[in-house]
């Protein structure tokens, strides 16, 4: 499915995101929960509980994980919001962010918005994000909803 980047002059230029994302018609809507870097039930493993660039990447591989299974890609998500629990490590952490982002999801831009949170469900997790795609009308995978 192609989305439109809406960016009007008038908001100034975006640096990694985009204003506004138009689905086209007919498209489907694929709601990605919030997705972090935990494996199980015991929370993230060790090693990784402070590398914010680690976890931000293993979290943005399962929302497409999850987009990929419904027959999607990275140019499917329109809209992704990321929830940190320390807002100084990702601004320090911006150049491999980045870096992290481009490997995963190319030069596409969704809408996004970044959160500060006090804390995360899973124990150890500093990023969590959930995301929004469009899927065209014959992308298929996945299993129904129970």
């Amino acid at each position: 499915m192609s989305l439109r980047i809406i960016n009007p002059d008038e908001l100034g230029a975006p640096k990694g995101f985009s204003h506004g994302v138009l689905a086209p018609e007919g498209g489907r809507l694929l709601f990605v929960a919030g997705q972090n870097a935990s494996r199980d039930e015991k929370g993230v493993e060790a090693e990784i509980r402070s590398d914010f660039v680690r976890q931000f990447a293993m979290a943005l591989g399962r929302v497409l994980c999850v987009v990929r299974e419904a027959g999607g890609g990275p140019e499917d998500i329109g809209r992704m919001t990321i929830f940190v629990t320390d807002m100084p490590a990702y601004h320090s952490g911006r150049a491999r962010l980045g870096a992290a982002y481009r490997e995963l999801m190319g030069r596409h831009f969704p809408a996004m918005s970044l959160v500060e949170v006090t804390k995360l469900v899973d124990e150890g997790a500093i990023v969590e994000i959930e995301a929004t795609a469009v899927l065209s009308p014959r992308s298929s995978g996945g299993e129904e909803a129970g």
